[in-house]
């Protein structure tokens, strides 16, 4: 074990821009999970790129994505001072170095590695990898970017097509035409009006929003258009129904337009139990609601209690600059050893 947080904070950060400097966009993590097999050589191949390592029926099961965003210029990574800089950094490298160093620490936690996180929930491989591998672990810590902070449950998330008809005419003689962005303008702007809505779960506080977040319109020039169609993405707490959310956004959107719901990845459960005040215990740790999607969805879909607690920075993911401070990197090992004394 390391003899400091200094020697520690030095192998973390290393392997962190070891784990950076190996492309894994989505789709592509074969080479980085060949990698994490060479550093792990007992670990389990599950397929698809799926690997479980450390002792066989942990109680308590680490969660990691090995894909990232598509690259902006930001690999190779590289070290300044106490930070390290580059792509998935926070989401989630750093949080896969602190899983990988835990593991070859001889810590009894089990590590699961999969990939194609980044994609919409019908491409994701953790799912999938579930129903082939049944897994019974008594909490699993997926290691999305918390500032290690405790984030309990996750917001559901849905994403539909919303159509708006008119009739297509000359510019020149609008009045004969129907212009469809300017109804598109008026169920955009409908839409917006409503306020975020925060929604109290199991005593915590999480907020629906909905948003258009892609528009597109025209043919030419000189045409008014006869469509226009938005990309809308709605956010919705724990509690909803999948069902239910879905008739929300369409009350939200009802009057313009036509929806059309495209994909749903449904919210997760908020866990509760000794082992999860044994972790906010470890690290006299910040509760709060996950005011986003994460795998903790999946995990409860599979019938796994399941939080959310890593070292990255939450609005550093995705980021040109993505960077991870050390001292974070070794607070959470720090954190999850004291754990691992009460298992």
């Amino acid at each position: 074990m390391p003899s400091s947080d200094t020697d520690l904070g030095e192998r973390l950060a290393a392997r962190t821009l070891e784990l950076i400097d190996l492309p894994s966009e989505s789709r592509d993590e074969a080479a980085l999970a060949a990698h994490v097999r060479s550093l792990l050589p007992d670990a389990r191949d599950l397929g698809d790129t799926g690997l479980l390592a450390g002792p066989e029926g942990a109680r308590v099961l680490l969660g990691g994505h090995l894909d990232t965003v598509p690259a902006q210029g930001n690999r190779p990574g590289r070290r300044d001072g106490e930070r390290v800089i580059g792509l998935g950094a926070s989401d989630m490298k750093g949080a896969l170095a602190v899983m990988i160093e835990l593991v070859r620490d001889g810590l009894p936690f089990g590590a699961l590695f999969f990939g194609r996180e980044e994609l919409p929930f019908d491409e994701s491989a953790l799912t999938p990898l579930l129903a082939r591998h049944p897994l019974s672990p008594e909490l699993a810590v997926m290691m999305e970017p918390t500032d290690n902070a405790l984030h309990a449950g996750c917001l559901g998330n849905v994403n539909a097509t919303w159509t708006f008809t008119g009739v297509s005419g000359h510019s020149a003689r609008p009045w004969f035409a129907d212009n469809a962005i300017t109804r598109a303008a008026a169920g955009v702007t409908a839409l917006a009006a409503h306020e975020p809505e925060p929604h109290d779960f199991d005593g915590l506080e999480f907020v629906e929003v909905a948003s258009v977040t892609k528009i597109a319109g025209g043919i030419a020039m000189n045409v008014i258009p006869g469509e226009a169609t938005a990309h809308v993405n709605y956010r919705y707490a724990p509690g909803r129904t999948p069902e239910e959310a879905e008739a929300r956004l369409q009350e939200l959107c009802a009057g313009h337009g036509e929806l059309r719901i495209d994909a749903h990845a449904p919210s997760g459960a908020i866990a509760r139990g000794p082992l999860v005040d044994a972790l906010i215990a470890a690290g006299d740790l910040e509760v709060a609601p996950k005011q986003a999607w994460t795998p903790v969805a999946e995990f409860a879909q599979a019938g796994l209690a399941a939080v959310n607690f890593g070292p990255g920075d939450p609005p550093q993911a995705h980021t040109r600059g993505e960077e991870i401070s050390v001292a974070a990197l070794v607070r959470s090992y720090r954190v999850l050893e004291r754990f691992a004394e009460t298992l």
